[in-house]
């Protein structure tokens, strides 16, 4: 690696000191001088000069970049969030003009509200074009200013190579996120000085707050020190810290005798093996976790932002307790829910400045109030709340997630998801006991992320096991990917809970539309095992409970894609549940859907 690395920066020097590189060119060098390895495209017409540079950088050295081509751009930008999440490093997106930057922004979108960092590179027409409507022209930097960190339109060849530099230092510094460039055509083209990483000067003044104030974390360890019913709220923020944000979070909740509890995107970060571990929180969260935030007196979020999917009804979120809010993004503290101590940095920088403030301050858990609080939190657990009723006739969709889980657990497992019943399902029933290891679409909602996420993450990670937790009307956004699969033999699986049904949106409809099922009913699916085989991948089907082990096991198996299509039963509700505008102890549990009018009202209004 060291040699490796010597190569690379004498190299670069040889190139920055001595070349005039074309526009094109310095993409492709900067791209290399940043350590990308992969990345996801689709060309066309404005960005046929850097696929050319490409082209002509790997006939002199090798495939030192490797390009994925995707089937959509929309795609690429999902296939980027899933090697960006799996790896941590930034995942890197090149498109063209015109629609093939319009179809990256939905992952673009995606990858803002979940805090994945990219860097998307577009095409645009020639600068004397730009304004005049010209053939696949779009003010694509108009279009992606509210859904970037940051985005360029580079004029002249002399600001190329800061801004691709630049580019990647604001994606992957502070709260991650994608930032986007625009390079027109000439610029493409233009000859220019190209300059290495260590020699531009970045044209902004951004330089984000890691290291937490000392005072505010003293004065979080001491409110800890003073709490009965403590609780560590987690979230995506610990993640993106790195590794050891979240082993020191563990030690931290040891210390502490505290319970921990995550949102959708902090899942891995704490153990779920850990008997201090609560599960999820929020609307699909478990009974234990929601009443313990409910009820708890000491709040710890770290690297959450208070989603309303996780807060419920804001008045009646977490009543009487001090919340502590640590964050990276200062703009976070404060923005929805109000606490009494704010602490701006790095998730992993504050837990350890955290870890010294307890040492300092000689502090003990209240060990009594602590046995007081776990007795009611082993009260809340007793209710099992994840409980389901099995037969022999069908598949339940838990007890498929279940069974995925035994059979994969001592693996090396990734899991993506799409969006939907099974996306909660995956949350509830599989344990993670690693950071990095579940990739899903949590701020945005986004069906068809998991497919082309799953081919980033097999990229990323060659050797193992990537599963793609679908739905059938879900799967359906992104199939297309499967292709992509197959060309580059990455041997994703994409395990369907097929129940014939828009699932989500067909529980919200029993519930709260008197069941109304307007549109929300799969009237002509495809045969997922022809579909398979027609793309090259292999198609599996089962039906059976009784045959459900040996199929996923040949699922598992199998070195090529696999598209599994499970029949699950059909009109299973994801529970429990807190209805949206109301509180954390307002929870719908699997047991009280008889009384489902008493708990979210009559009419539902004011309910999404």
């Amino acid at each position: 690696m060291t040699d490796q690395k010597t190569a690379a920066s004498i190299s670069t020097a040889a190139t920055s000191q001595a070349q005039t590189l074309s526009g094109a060119e310095m993409v492709i060098q900067a791209l290399v001088d940043q350590g990308v390895e992969v990345m996801f495209g689709y060309p066309g017409g404005a960005v046929l000069p850097i696929y050319d540079a490409l082209f002509q950088d790997n006939e002199a050295h090798g495939p030192r970049l490797r390009h994925i081509l995707v089937r959509h751009e929309q795609g690429a930008a999902h296939a980027a969030e899933g090697y960006a999440r799996s790896t941590g490093k930034p995942g890197v997106v090149l498109v063209t003009s015109g629609p093939g930057a319009t179809n990256t922004v939905t992952g673009i979108v995606d990858a803002l509200m979940d805090s994945i960092p990219l860097v998307v590179l577009t095409g645009q027409v020639p600068t004397h074009l730009i304004g005049t409507d010209a053939f696949q022209e779009a003010d694509t930097v108009g279009i992606t200013r509210s859904c970037t960190k940051q985005n360029y339109l580079v004029k002249n060849i002399r600001d190329l190579p800061r801004i691709l530099h630049e580019a990647f230092h604001i994606a992957t510094t502070g709260r991650p996120g994608p930032v986007l460039i625009d390079i027109p055509k000439d610029v493409q083209f233009a000859q220019g000085h190209y300059q290495g990483p260590d020699e531009v000067t970045f044209g902004h003044g951004y330089n984000p707050r890691t290291k937490g104030d000392a005072a505010r974390v003293a004065e979080a360890a001491r409110l800890i020190a003073g709490a009965r019913r403590p609780i560590f709220y987690t979230g995506g923020g610990v993640i993106n810290s790195g590794p050891e944000a979240s082993a020191l979070l563990r030690r931290l909740a040891a210390m502490t005798g505290a319970p921990v509890t995550s949102t959708l995107m902090g899942l891995g970060a704490f153990p779920a093996a850990d008997p201090a571990w609560l599960g999820m929180l929020g609307m699909h969260g478990t009974f234990e976790a929601n009443n313990a935030m409910h009820d708890c007196d000491v709040m710890v979020c770290v690297g959450a932002r208070f989603d309303d999917r996780v807060t419920g009804r804001l008045d009646a979120f977490s009543p009487g307790s001090k919340k502590i809010h640590i964050d990276i993004d200062a703009s976070s503290i404060n923005k929805n829910v109000r606490v009494d101590v704010g602490i701006v940095g790095d998730a992993g920088s504050v837990l350890a400045d955290l870890i010294e403030a307890w040492k300092a301050g000689g502090y003990q858990p209240n060990r009594q109030a602590l046995d007081d609080w776990w007795r009611q939190i082993d009260n809340w657990r007793a209710r099992q709340c994840l409980s389901y009723r099995t037969g022999d006739k069908v598949i339940k969709p838990q007890q498929a997630i279940e069974r995925l889980y035994a059979l994969t657990k001592d693996r090396d497992t990734y899991i993506t998801t799409e969006v939907g019943q099974h996306q909660m399902w995956a949350a509830q029933f599989y344990r993670f006991q690693e950071p990095n290891r579940w990739m899903t679409s949590g701020g945005l909602g986004t069906m068809g992320y998991g497919l082309p996420a799953a081919v980033g993450v097999q990229l990323a990670h060659p050797g193992s096991l990537v599963i793609d937790i679908a739905g059938e009307a879900s799967i359906q956004m992104m199939t297309q990917e499967i292709s992509t699969a197959v060309q580059y033999n990455l041997p994703v699986k994409v395990f369907i809970l097929n129940n014939e049904w828009m699932g989500m949106v067909r529980q919200w409809q029993a519930l709260l539309h008197g069941e109304r099922y307007s549109h929300s009913y799969s009237e002509s699916l495809p045969d997922f095992v022809k579909l398979a085989e027609a793309y090259g991948a292999v198609g599996i089907r089962c039906s059976d409970p009784a045959e459900l082990d040996a199929k996923i096991l040949e699922m598992i198996d199998s070195p090529r894609p696999v598209i599994f299509d499970c029949r699950v039963e059909k009109n299973e509700n994801c529970l429990p549940m807190i209805p949206s505008g109301k509180a954390h102890n307002e929870m719908i549990l699997p047991d009280d859907t008889q009384d489902i009018g008493s708990v979210i009202g009559e009419s539902g209004r004011g309910l999404v």
